[in-house]
């Protein structure tokens, strides 16, 4: 199954009672598994969950570090960028010249990667020197 498959299967679940705004995303680590995540919305809205952050904590929480390939997907009418947050998640765990894929339901895309999505990002490099 294509990783923007596995995003669209994940999206169905998604809780999203308040926006009903699904997302769903899957993340490829290092090791070739595949990992899913979908939003989840809370009444209190900042303490919601991004589909992005639900798949890099899965990849976590399964032992993996690096994510090699991204896909995401919603209901929109051109593919939806993650937020800035999700971006530095991203980043964090994957490197300047990973692929990610976004997705509309419909079947658009936007092939992009984490670089182009995060130029200058903050790594652990800026923080040498730092005690």
């Amino acid at each position: 199954m294509a990783l923007v498959d596995e995003a669209r299967e994940v999206r169905e679940r998604a809780y999203a009672p308040y926006s009903n705004f699904k997302v769903g995303a899957a993340v490829r680590g290092q090791s070739g598994a595949i990992y899913r995540g979908c939003n989840v919305e809370n009444v209190a809205y900042p303490e919601g969950t991004c589909a992005e952050a639900g798949a890099i904590a899965a990849m976590i929480a399964a032992g993996e570090t690096e994510l090699i390939e991204v896909a995401v997907i919603a209901d929109s009418p051109e593919p939806v960028p993650p937020c800035g947050g999700c971006r530095q998640k991203l980043a964090e765990f994957g490197r300047s010249h990973t692929p990610v894929l976004l997705a509309t339901v419909s079947g658009k895309t936007l092939a992009t990667t984490v670089g182009e999505l995060l130029p200058g990002r903050f790594e652990v490099a800026h923080m040498a020197g730092t005690e």
